[in-house]
């Protein structure tokens, strides 16, 4: 029967070595179970955050959700497109829309509502396959400084949360005196040390070992019990929780570009990029029914919206299982029972404390903050854009001011370009994008 669902000897393997790779892509992106839940209500030891709208948000019941999403569209992802991809909340958009949940400039509705309507808007482009044209539209160089500014943010929370960072007079460093903070550092070399020997599961391992090591100096709090999910109240105040009012504005406009184009091309890049690893592309480097990964995680953000998640994509951690020997959808069920069997011991990670979790953040804005390389710098009608859309997301404190200022820079160096050759570069669709970018700025 599996032979027959997965098509095993076709893609050359076996029952074991998918298993193995589904453990191994669950061990390197374990890690988002204890990330999501701060990125959207904070970081510390809070285990309740109120909202604006007095909407009381659960760290158990965010954790409990995420697992059972990520589970649930990673088990689809499994059986309808026999990939090896894993699927979850992505990091990026978390924290822009956590940041404003905690600020109290957006109610937890109100994300949920952008999520949702990002989704939707995703399902329609892959359903009538208008992603094409819109990958297309938007240049390369805008495409990269999204990643790039967006991994500085989640650096300077790494910083901040860590207390490595002091952010309260200036920009200084923190009190490596401080317990919290030597062990954020020592949790920063320790994953650095196991990425550079490639270990499966680097970040999660540095998590359990900080947290463990956290003990004896107080920073991690062992919880009463081991075993356990939260209520149902608790989770009814994240299923279904949406808040229409104030998002007809250009902000909103600009928090659904970011949260529809960072789960877009975040996705596409990762299911080119494992499947170029794993051989699944055939020889003009395109993925078969490529149609179906899409699907499946323009769905799993439209459910994410619905069950209290923020956006899904698929890992690039799934990588890690392709490394393993993963070649078929079985990896992805294994990945997605792991998934399902962490909903019951919640409580293990809501006892890790930001000391293991902000290296993570670190390392994710790294690997986001990488990809600059592809920025021609030395072209300065490709390197402007994207040079404003990083200092606005760096200096400005800002994702969706960052982004906004970048496209229109880039829109308006191209414009005004003596080379006729510079201005046919811009896109129509880029054009029509700059008026609701202009509303945010006038009205913010």
């Amino acid at each position: 029967m599996l032979e027959k669902l997965f098509k095993l000897k076709e893609r050359k393997t076996n029952v074991r070595t998918e298993f193995v790779a589904g453990l191994t892509t669950f061990m390197a992106m374990a890690y988002v179970l204890v990330v999501q839940p701060s990125s959207v209500m904070g970081f510390g030891t809070g285990q309740t955050f109120t909202d604006i709208n007095g909407v009381v948000i659960s760290r158990g019941a965010l954790v409990v959700m995420t697992a059972f999403v990520s589970g649930l569209m990673t088990l689809i992802m499994g059986l309808y497109a026999n990939l090896p991809f894993a699927l979850s909340t992505g990091m990026g958009t978390n924290f822009v829309l956590g940041a404003l949940i905690q600020s109290g400039k957006l109610s937890f509705g109100n994300s949920m509502v952008i999520v949702l309507i990002s989704g939707i808007i995703f399902v329609i482009l892959t359903v009538f396959g208008i992603r094409d044209v819109i990958v297309k539209a938007i240049p390369f160089n805008i495409k990269t400084s999204i990643s790039v500014a967006i991994g500085f943010f989640i650096t300077y929370l790494g910083f901040s949360n860590s207390g490595i960072g002091n952010f309260k007079d200036g920009i200084k460093l923190g009190n490596f005196s401080d317990p919290h903070v030597f062990l954020a550092i020592l949790g920063l070399i320790l994953i650095a040390i196991m990425t550079l020997h490639k270990v499966p599961g680097a970040l999660l391992i540095g998590i359990i070992a900080i947290t463990i090591i956290g003990i004896p100096f107080g920073v991690t709090k062992v919880p009463d019990h081991l075993f356990g999910v939260p209520t149902m109240s608790e989770i009814s105040q994240l299923t279904f929780s949406f808040d229409f009012k104030g998002l007809v504005n250009g902000s909103s406009l600009v928090l659904i570009f970011i949260a529809f184009f960072g789960d877009f091309f975040s996705t596409l890049g990762t299911v080119l990029g494992v499947s170029e690893k794993a051989n699944l592309l055939d020889k003009n480097g395109n993925l078969p029914d490529i149609q179906k990964p899409f699907l499946v995680d323009s769905i799993g953000t439209v459910l994410g919206g619905l069950l209290g998640c923020t956006s899904f994509g698929t890992f690039v951690e799934s990588s890690a299982g392709v490394e393993a020997g993963g070649r078929t959808g079985l990896s992805s069920v294994s990945t997605a029972a792991l998934f399902f069997v962490s909903i019951i011991i919640s409580p293990l990670f809501l006892m890790i404390p930001d000391a293991a979790t902000s290296p993570v953040l670190i390392f994710v804005g790294y690997s986001m903050i990488s990809s600059i390389k592809n920025i021609d710098f030395g072209d300065f009608s490709e390197a402007f854009g994207p040079f404003v859309m990083i200092i606005f997301t760096a200096f400005a404190g800002g994702i969706a001011a960052g982004i906004s200022a970048g496209i229109l820079a880039d829109v308006a160096v191209k414009t005004f370009s003596k080379q006729s050759g510079v201005k046919k570069k811009v896109h129509p669709i880029m054009y029509a994008m700059c008026l609701p970018l202009m509303v945010y700025f006038v009205f913010n």
